[in-house]
Order: C-alpha cells, then structure tokens, then sequence
C-alpha cells in the first residue's frame, strides 16, 4: 500500500474524524484502527448519523506497528484493519474473535472471489472480512521504456525486471521497487516457478542470485518515495502498486506533460492483498464493531471509500457505485481471468521470515 498517498488521505480526513483517547466501555462507541486515510472521511461521521454511536478512529503507517500493538492486547480498539498476510499470526495469538455471520446482514454482498483469496490467511474466512484489496504489478513509462527496449518491450512479462538484458537498458531512466521483502521475495519466487511462500530454505538462496543479478540496475527501494517519483517522471519503472500507477498517470493527465503511464499484471501472476476488517477478541464496544463492519459492507458506503483510495474494494454489488474511471479501469479492477492469475500475498513461519529478512537486506545492500 502507498504510504506517501495514504498519510496525504489522512491528512484531509482529519477534518472530519477526531483523534483522542479511545473511550471508555460503558459509551455507545466504536474505536477504530486504521491504516492512515484507508476510509472515506465522510464515512466515520455519517455512521455516528445514522446509528448514533459515536466513532474514534486512530491511524497507523506500518503493519508492523499494528501488529505488535494488537499482540500487546488491551489496546481499547475494537476493528482494526489488518493486511492479509498478517493475520494468520494474529489469528495464531488468539487476539482475534470469530466473526458472528448472524450480526452481519450485508455479507451476502461480498464477492465470492475475495472470499476465496482471503482463505489462504483466514481458512473458512472466519475472521475477516474483505475491505479494499489491490496487486503489486508493473508501472511504466511507456515512451521511454519503448525508446530503451523497442516496440516489443515485455510489459507484460516479469522479464522486464528480471532478465539483466532488459532491465540494465532501463537503468539509464531509472527502475525503483518497493521496500517490501514480503513483496518483492515473494514475486521472485513465484518467477523462479517455485512457491511464492515457499517452505524451503534453498529456495530464498534462488530468489537472492536472481535479485542480486539484477541489483546493479536498480535505483532504489522505498515505498515511500516511488508514486511521487514516478508521477514526477524521475524513474520510468516502478514494481509497485495499482494505485500509484493510476495517481502518476492521472497527474501526467493534469499537468498535460505528454507521458503515457502504464501499469502491468505480468501474465506469470502478480502479486494480490487485501486490507480486512478484524474484531478484536478483547473488544470494548463488540457489539458496535461488528455493527460498524456490516455498515462499511453496504454497497454505497464501501464505494466511497473506493473513490477516495483508488483502490477496488470486495463488494461485488458495491462495482457500480464506483467511479467509472475507476471501475472501467482493468489496473483497478482486472478481469476475471487476470484474477484468477493473481498469487495471494501469505506469511512465513518465523524463522522463514528471519530467512528472507536476511536476503532482503542483503539485496539491498547488493553485497
């Protein structure tokens, strides 16, 4: 997910949702852990409207940073939003509580698919619930990557990044990736034709050579820094997210600069992830949470959310409301047959994770 995009979002959202000490129990409250601006910032007031149960809603940048707060438990939250390869680890803790199907009236209205793909972090999609999702693919410069590799450039081929011959061309206009080893690792292996979530430490040894082949050609890694980048033309290729592809082009189309943006699901498979509602276990307000939950669940509540992230979310009923640019767009909402081509992003066991932590910072450092 952009943090540079999210935390400008919840700069604005600001204006229309209070941050201060969750509540006590006893109020008719729903506190609310979110990535920053990942909501709507009419939506908090517009629920507290319609039901009369006050919100608050805090905001985190990091995965981590949730994840360890809500492992700390007691933390006065009630929903959190949490990415799909982490709760497999919270739902492991215990820290989560089964979601009541029975309180959530507008289930029903979630698209099968996204179901499908979230069972591989929450098998029998007992505990989340689908919120906005999206895929880590290919942006690009389509001029500038044509001037480097000619008409038959492999956008739509991990070729164009893994294969030393196509990415050292590209150098000279500047290639970046996020700083994500969950990512990036997982992407190379799955390149590798091997598991992307792969149980066998040799494997990670395949994915570094492959990674440290290509080292030399990348500019840099930094989630932080690659949509303004890209929107400003100071790279030509980005391994990153729909969103900044489309905030790039979209910007590009503003500033009428002439640069056509891009953005690819390689046809060996992109990577797929979801953002989902969790209840916590020990939640104050349980009963407010999961009402909160279903509310986000109707079709025009969870639309605007989608028009306001640029990022598609799982309600299949909810794909008209959204804005045609949006929904007509195949880098936001693929086909059929593009998802089912789409790798979930899962986690490692711990000491797989320490495993790829090490490639990954070896990889950076190209040593």
């Amino acid at each position: 997910m952009s943090q540079s995009h999210l935390r400008a979002l919840f700069l604005a959202s600001l204006v229309c949702v209070g941050v201060s000490a969750p509540a006590a129990a006893a109020e008719s409250r729903v506190n609310l852990y979110n990535w920053f601006g990942l909501i709507a910032p009419e939506t908090p007031k517009q629920f507290e409207q319609k039901t009369g149960t006050k919100m608050h809603v805090d905001a985190f940048d990091s995965a981590e940073i949730m994840q360890s707060k809500v492992m700390a438990a007691r933390t006065g939250y009630d929903v959190v939003v949490a990415t799909s390869n982490v709760l497999p680890s919270l739902i492991q803790a215990g820290v989560l509580a089964p979601l009541d199907r029975k309180q959530l009236s507008n289930f029903a209205h979630i698209d099968p698919e996204m179901l499908a793909l979230l069972s591989a972090n929450d098998p029998g999609n007992r505990y989340a619930i689908p919120y906005l999702w999206g895929t880590t693919g290919i942006g690009y410069d389509v001029d500038k990557v044509k001037a480097a590799l000619g008409d038959n450039a492999p956008v739509d081929s991990w070729d164009l990044i893994f294969k030393e011959e196509n990415i050292s061309k590209l150098k000279s206009c500047g290639v970046a990736m996020l700083d994500s080893p969950s990512e990036i690792i997982s992407i190379a292996l799955h390149y590798l034709g091997l598991p992307s979530n792969s149980q066998n430490p040799e494997d990670y040894q395949k994915a570094q050579a492959l990674l440290l082949k290509i080292r030399p050609y990348v500019l840099y890694f930094d989630s932080s820094r690659t949509d303004a980048d890209f929107a400003d033309g100071n790279i030509c290729v980005v391994v990153g997210w729909a969103s900044g592809a489309l905030t790039a082009q979209a910007i590009n189309e503003k500033n009428n600069t002439g640069r056509k943006i891009a953005y690819s699901l390689p046809r060996e498979g992109a990577l797929v992830w979801s953002e989902n509602f969790v209840l916590l276990k020990d939640a104050p307000h349980a009963k407010e949470g999961l009402a909160f939950i279903n509310y986000m669940l109707e079709p025009d509540v969870i639309a605007k959310s989608s028009n306001h992230t640029l990022y598609p979310n799982a309600n299949k009923d909810a794909t008209e409301l959204v804005e045609r640019k949006l929904r007509d767009n195949p880098w936001i909402y693929p086909s059929k047959q593009t998802i089912a081509t789409l790798v979930p992003l899962e986690p490692l066991p711990l000491k797989l994770e320490r495993i790829r932590t090490r490639v990954w910072t070896k990889v950076k450092s190209g040593t």
